[in-house]
């Protein structure tokens, strides 16, 4: 198998059963009942083709169209950004500190907002983006895991979007955080299938954090956060301009990697 060439053996091995499964039409999981029938079932082509893609550098999501995260699986559409695993550390911190009404500011196919609601039966949201094709995706997720009702999306930079003003308990964001500098030095695969608007600001990676920071007080509750992720090399910028903005109990929380990657700022005092 040419994947393990050009990946770590453990990703090499998860990747070829996404991708033999995919090919096979199959779930992940009916992939080991089936193993023995699928050299006579004429999968072999579709396989190769999979992996072809996989080695030209397109991501196992991009190729099949999909991506597991918080145990929901999210369509994603080519330029898409990728859920990430370091992301649900964003999700399990906004569970633990509860919400009736989030916002989430540059939502992508929707997973932060969609995961949350759908854990959160009694919660509503709203969700903002830039990019049509992606909350066309996000509307598509929002359905099939049944928040649909709950979540409206509005295109549109950050607060902007908003057609009103309106208060949250909750404002989420993943949004573009790495420098550009260092997103010219990204691997082929994130530069040629995410859209660069996904990644990068194309300036030193904080500027989204310094537009939510400055905004976002007059749509936060009382007793409202603002979480937002961030890179592993920004735990020490990214609080400093929510603290100066005026936000209060500033603070960072770590992933299961142990680098920084989240930031929680409670709201201004009144």
């Amino acid at each position: 198998m040419r994947l393990s060439l050009r990946l770590p053996r453990d990703e090499a091995e998860r990747d070829a059963r996404l991708l033999l499964a995919h090919a096979a039409g199959l779930s992940a999981a009916g992939l080991s009942a089936c193993l023995n029938d699928l050299a006579a079932q004429n999968h072999i082509t579709d396989f190769e083709a999979v992996v072809e893609a996989r080695l030209a550098g397109q991501s196992v999501a991009h190729i099949i169209g999909k991506s597991a995260f918080m145990g929901l699986d999210f369509v994603v559409g080519a330029g898409d950004l990728a859920p990430r695993p370091d992301t649900e550390t964003l999700v399990e911190a906004a569970l633990a500190h509860g919400f009736t009404r989030l916002l989430d500011l540059g939502t992508g196919t929707g997973v932060i907002a969609i995961s949350l609601l759908a854990a959160r039966p009694e919660a509503q949201g709203v969700a903002t983006d830039l990019d049509e094709g992606a909350l066309a995706r996000a509307r598509q997720n929002a359905k099939t895991h049944g928040v649909a009702g709950r979540l409206q999306f509005f295109t549109g930079p950050w607060f902007a979007a908003l057609p009103e003003p309106a208060i949250f308990d909750l404002i989420l964001s993943n949004p573009p955080y790495i420098d550009q500098a260092t997103y010219a030095c990204l691997p082929e695969e994130l530069r040629l299938h995410e859209r660069a608007a996904a990644l990068t600001d194309g300036h030193d990676g904080l500027s989204a954090y310094r537009v939510i920071a400055a905004e976002a007080g007059a749509y936060l509750a009382r007793d409202g956060a603002v979480m937002v992720e961030i890179g592993y090399d920004q735990g020490e910028t990214v609080p400093q301009i929510f603290a100066q903005a005026g936000f209060r109990s500033v603070r960072v929380i770590h992933d299961l990697a142990g680098k920084p990657r989240v930031v929680v700022a409670q709201a201004m005092r009144s």
